[in-house]
């Protein structure tokens, strides 16, 4: 279990400020392809903070698929008449396969893509086990009506996998697995409360978590979560970035009203997912019961600044400080009565 802060991906000023050896790659890209496995994205749902999609009362968590497709794909400019085609050749030369694309009357543009069968499985299986967890169902969408053997390889091993392993497990609590045309499953989101898991390709995770945090209000309420196949290794962290506007104001020894909330909700998934695997339900309790304080502390209207710009003119709002006292108070008396 690991629980992840806010980090920077360093540009050629912060490599200067903070005397760095280099410009490193994205820390979060680091992590994700030393451990594999899935992150998800899973909103924090406030009663008074105003939602985009006010129908949206629990959390709609997207799985992104952060391997291949067009971001592993071949592209280029085509430069004038000419025919493309595509070769595959097995390894030892036994077999090869060669399809015609398309006969170019002129110039345009072409592009190669790819997915490996067991990033597939692994992306299923995290995705399964995330719905497991939290008791949600789990939607995977495809285009497979356009995409027969691409997509619809998506569509066969979600399958395979939750009939396999799942589907007995599922049962138990009710939950069910089930593919949706992408363009079908964008409008039932649309309609529906939340409460499920939403398996995403690659692009389509790229671009409709974006959307569903907008939808949900804030960033600040968004907490992201690194899950491996088996369910087991979990790294949380809050999906918004180091808040650097903030800092500088700190630096200047200026009062910030920064929203920690999203950061808190990175340690409570972390404990609740410790006190899972140690089955320690004190650990669980203790995790829940935070979350649960927090949630009350901003509905009784106490907040920072940036959600109480979402509520109205006249919501007063905390210091950075002054929030953490107040859940502080908040959860040592609810603990007190447990």
């Amino acid at each position: 279990v690991a629980v992840k802060c806010a980090t920077i991906t360093p540009d050629e000023a912060r490599v200067e400020e903070f005397g760095l050896k280099k410009m490193w790659r994205s820390p979060n890209g680091t992590i994700r392809n030393i451990l594999g496995g899935v992150v998800f994205r899973e909103p924090i749902v406030i009663s008074n903070v105003p939602r985009l999609v006010p129908g949206w009362t629990k959390p709609v968590v997207v799985g992104r698929h952060a391997f291949g497709d067009q971001y592993k794909a071949t592209d280029f400019l085509v430069p004038g008449k000419g025919k493309l085609t595509m070769k595959w050749e097995a390894s030892d030369g036994s077999d090869s396969k060669e399809f015609e694309v398309f006969d170019f009357p002129s110039s345009g543009i072409a592009m190669g893509m790819y997915n490996l069968d067991e990033s597939i499985r692994d992306f299923a299986r995290a995705s399964l086990n995330y719905g497991l967890q939290r008791k949600w169902p789990v939607y995977l969408s495809t285009k497979n009506t356009i995409l027969k053997a691409y997509d619809g390889r998506f569509k066969d091993i979600f399958q395979e996998v939750f009939d396999a392993e799942f589907a007995d497990k599922f049962a138990e609590f009710g939950g069910t697995y089930e593919h949706r045309l992408i363009d079908d499953m964008v409008a039932a989101a649309m309609k529906w409360s939340g409460g499920y898991v939403w398996a995403c390709k690659n692009y389509d995770g790229d671009v409709q978590s974006d959307t569903v945090a907008q939808g949900y209000g804030s960033l600040g309420l968004m907490t992201s979560v690194l899950m491996t196949p088996d369910g087991n290794t979990v790294e949380a962290e809050a999906a918004h970035g180091t808040v650097t506007r903030h800092y500088r104001n700190h630096q200047k020894g200026e009062a910030t009203s920064t929203n920690s909330i999203a950061s808190i909700f990175a340690w409570t998934r972390g404990l609740d997912h410790r006190g899972r695997m140690d089955d320690t339900p004190d650990v669980r309790a203790f995790a829940q019961k935070l979350e649960e304080t927090i949630i009350k502390t901003v509905e009784n209207g106490q907040m920072t600044k940036d959600l109480a710009l979402l509520v109205g003119p006249d919501q007063e709002w905390l210091t950075t400080e002054g929030f953490i006292e107040a859940v502080d108070k908040n959860f040592q008396e609810a603990m007190s009565k447990s």
